[in-house]
């Protein structure tokens, strides 16, 4: 099975997260907004938590692929 985002979507939602100075909250909506707007799903909690976790890897583009990966659920 392939991936579900390339790695230029990711860098541009990496981008976009170091450049908001955005807190967990913010975070959460806006990996919900990046999911939900490539048909995939995510319960608001599930992206809080994530939130936290991407914050603590320094937002290395990688972690985020991989966090993402997992997280999207099918609609």
């Amino acid at each position: 099975m392939g991936e579900k985002f390339s790695v230029a979507e990711v860098a541009a939602l990496r981008n976009e997260l170091l450049q908001g100075g955005l807190d967990s909250f913010q975070t959460a909506e806006l990996l919900k907004m990046f999911l939900t707007g490539r048909g995939y799903g995510i319960s608001p909690e599930s992206a809080l938590d994530a939130a936290g976790r991407i914050d603590g890897t320094g937002w290395d583009v990688e972690s985020l692929h991989k966090e993402l990966e997992s997280l999207a659920l099918v609609m």
